[in-house]
């Protein structure tokens, strides 16, 4: 018993997610299949505001979903693209069964130049339409 103790005594544990790398905080995983298109991109714009930019990632089929994302942002003005990674990954389809591989990619986007004032554009006409509403 006194080994077991002493074990958990002299344990070390780690935070993975700070020893991997501190931009999982402003990674945002797609899927194609759980939320609308909109959701994700309001989402990056709340990342790149709060740690200046975003990295979207998908597998699959949600692929084209996170390249439509980007395109939306780059288009609009609001988001320069930095990075773009593309990778297969091996992924089990159930218990037991034969791996299977899927393509990944890896978006980082970061604010653009113009980002502040077209956010505080866009919040300015937001509260213009809600005014005329009440």
């Amino acid at each position: 018993m006194e080994g077991i103790t002493e074990g958990v005594n002299n344990l070390n544990i780690m935070d993975s997610s700070a020893s991997n790398n501190n931009n999982k905080k402003n990674r945002i995983q797609v899927s194609n299949t759980k939320k609308p298109l909109f959701f994700y991109v309001n989402l990056a714009k709340r990342y790149m505001q709060q740690y200046n930019e975003v990295e979207l990632s998908a597998l699959g089929m949600a692929i084209a979903t996170v390249v439509t994302i980007a395109e939306i942002l780059k288009n609009n003005g609001l988001a320069v693209e930095k990075k773009i990674m593309t990778s297969t990954i091996d992924m089990r389809e159930e218990s037991g069964g034969r791996p299977v591989q899927k393509a990944k990619i890896e978006i980082l986007l970061g604010k653009s130049e113009k980002f502040d004032e077209l956010m505080a554009a866009a919040a300015a006409e937001d509260a213009l339409e809600n005014e005329e509403q009440s």
